[in-house]
């Protein structure tokens, strides 16, 4: 078993918690912060959009199991790559889309991938998401951890969340 990290941004990290941690071969997943100036951020914080962080998971996955090109497949399908920073009604640069490739390996998959979208016309506009070096990450407060799971009825899991929940089960655990 090689456990590797990757780091998603794909606006509210809610919504990607609760997906990926559905994933098989997914380990751990770690909603936080990064690509900001300011060191261990709260949320209060990030959400002025001032530290430039973005809302971001961290996930620990067996490649064995499953590939980082298949985690983009489902990062981008539970997500809108091709709005600059924003979700829905989520806006900031703190939603923005973005992958921090921890080596030159996740870089290339990266680049690859858009490529293939791009190609592929999955999206009617441009992929505008942000490619990125390794950055430190900082996990967010311990309420936002598997916060969909802990708060299915909260007015934001249920529109929001729930929905990307259901999508990415309906395309991807068949």
């Amino acid at each position: 078993m090689a456990i590797e990290k990757a780091v998603l941004g794909g606006g509210c990290f809610w919504c990607l918690d609760a997906v990926f941690r559905e994933v098989k071969g997914v380990t751990e997943v770690v909603s936080g912060y990064a690509g900001g100036a300011r060191p261990n951020p709260t949320y209060e914080q990030i959400c002025t959009g001032a530290t430039g962080h973005a809302e971001v998971v961290q996930l620990s996955f067996d490649n064995s199991v499953i590939s980082f090109r298949d985690l983009l497949d489902i990062f981008f399908a539970i997500h809108d790559p091709t709005t600059l920073d924003r979700q829905g009604n989520d806006r900031g640069t703190q939603y923005r889309s973005v992958i921090f490739c921890q080596d030159e390996a996740q870089e290339v998959v990266a680049q690859e991938a858009i490529k293939a979208l791009t190609a592929a016309q999955v999206f009617s506009a441009p992929v505008v998401t942000e490619l990125a070096k390794a950055v430190p990450f900082y996990p967010a407060e311990d309420y936002h951890q598997n916060f969909f799971v802990r708060n299915p009825g909260q007015g934001y899991c249920q529109m929001v969340v729930a929905p990307k929940v259901a999508k990415f089960r309906k395309e991807f655990l068949r």
